[in-house]
């Protein structure tokens, strides 16, 4: 009888090697525990060491590889069809790039819900607001030309770019912008209801009587 290996996978699995093992990227079930260990230290992948990012890998390549390995064995397979590995370097500096970053989301979450809130209750009147914040602060009547109004139409700019995550051809980071991710959700909607569509029609044409 032969022996069954269950391998699970998920959907965005991070490593923080570049030579990436089986045991790495997937949860391995097999009654045979020589087989198991011989599985859980198998090469999958060696990345560059220089360059983190992601990478699209497929459950059929890791099929291949292990039959490759042991071509007797049945492998059922659990989870995610694709998948995508993330390579991330660890050390000090990202540690410490980790921490300002969280610090400084944290900053920007405190200070935007303040001045959301300063704006609500101004009725969404940004100018009026920012008259009242600049004569507490610096007791002069605001001329409507501050720092204040400045920074704020710099910001506005720079929120828009990060969020759509591109300025012009290029691009801030590898990750899809907004604009991407609702285009794969309305393909991903279109295919859904074309095969739904056929299904209906298919299952209406087999009721008809002849």
């Amino acid at each position: 009888m032969n022996d069954t290996l269950y391998l699970q996978l998920g959907q965005n699995i991070e490593v923080h090697h570049p030579h990436v093992y089986l045991q790495d990227i997937a949860r391995l079930s097999c009654t045979n525990a020589k087989l198991l260990n011989r599985l859980r230290v198998l090469p999958v992948a060696n990345l560059d060491p220089e360059k983190p990012g992601r990478y699209v890998m497929t459950a059929m390549d890791l099929v291949d590889l292990i039959q490759k390995k042991e071509p007797e064995l049945t492998i059922a397979h659990i989870g995610e069809p694709d998948f995508i590995l993330t390579y991330k370097k660890t050390g000090v500096s990202h540690q410490l790039f980790h921490i300002v970053k969280t610090a400084f989301v944290c900053l920007i979450s405190f200070f935007g819900a303040a001045f959301s809130i300063m704006t609500f209750n101004t009725d969404a009147d940004v100018g009026k607001l920012f008259r009242q914040i600049y004569e507490q602060i610096t007791g002069s009547v605001s001329n409507g030309f501050t720092i204040l109004e400045i920074t704020y139409s710099i910001g506005l700019g720079l929120g828009v770019l990060f969020f759509f995550n591109h300025f012009s051809r290029v691009k801030i980071t590898s990750d899809p912008s907004p604009m991407q991710v609702q285009m794969r959700i309305y393909e991903d909607q279109v295919n859904s209801t074309v095969i739904e569509d056929i299904n209906r029609k298919q299952a209406a044409d087999h009721q008809e009587p002849s």
